[in-house]
């Protein structure tokens, strides 16, 4: 955990750690980014607002380190517009709890991302993309849900694999036309609408996860 609050750090460490946790706490970002061991941690609480380097700052750092650029992080911060919570999931967040918040909520969220990433590991070491029952085989290219295989064009296969695996990343209609499209196509704006309209349909119960950020583009809500 990462925060210019030392209270704040030794009550969450004392809370995370009656959970069975195993809890290092640094005060600032050049504290922790001093550590040699920042790749053997499976969780990283940031605060965005610190003094020197910012938790923002922080992130980007982590994500340009190969022992890093995997390692899931909840942002902690009283800054909870919508644009710092863009700005925070653009970074490679996994999480953004908003202060003041509850001890029983933050501990539900840890567990929550942590789950949910352990099952991204699991499956990544059989080269497979997953989300609870939706399930992307990337050697077979098929998709199942909850089970049942679903019939996919290859540009819904491609949109969905970019949404899915990398969650909560909004992206425009143009960067997904440059990275799904072939480049000597010509498409429309629209054309990115109605495939992801198509591709809702097909992953029914999973539709929900992908959420249109009306004036930015679309991303997997996970």
């Amino acid at each position: 955990m990462v925060d210019d609050e030392q209270d704040l750090c030794e009550i969450l460490r004392f809370n995370l750690e009656t959970e069975g946790y195993l809890v290092e706490t640094a005060n600032s970002a050049e504290e922790a980014l001093e550590r040699t061991d920042l790749g053997s941690f499976h969780l990283m609480l940031v605060d965005v607002m610190m003094g020197g380097i910012s938790g923002f700052a922080m992130a980007k750092r982590l994500k340009t380190n190969k022992e890093t650029e995997k390692t899931p992080i909840i942002f902690l911060t009283a800054r909870s517009s919508e644009n710092d919570k863009l700005t925070g999931f653009n970074l490679g967040a996994d999480d953004y709890i908003s202060k003041p918040f509850s001890l029983r909520e933050m501990i539900v969220r840890v567990r929550a991302v942590l789950r949910r990433t352990q099952e991204t590991i699991t499956a990544e070491e059989h080269n497979v993309l997953k989300y609870h029952g939706l399930t992307m085989d990337l050697d077979k290219k098929t998709v199942t849900v909850d089970g049942e295989e679903i019939q996919m064009t290859k540009t819904e296969y491609q949109l969905l694999h970019l949404l899915l695996s990398e969650r909560g990343k909004v992206f425009s209609r143009d960067e997904l036309l440059r990275r799904v499209w072939p480049k000597d196509t010509y498409v429309l704006d629209r054309t990115v609408d109605v495939n992801i309209t198509r591709l809702r349909k097909k992953i029914g119960p999973y539709a929900q996860f992908i959420v249109t950020r009306l004036g930015f583009g679309y991303f997997f809500d996970a």
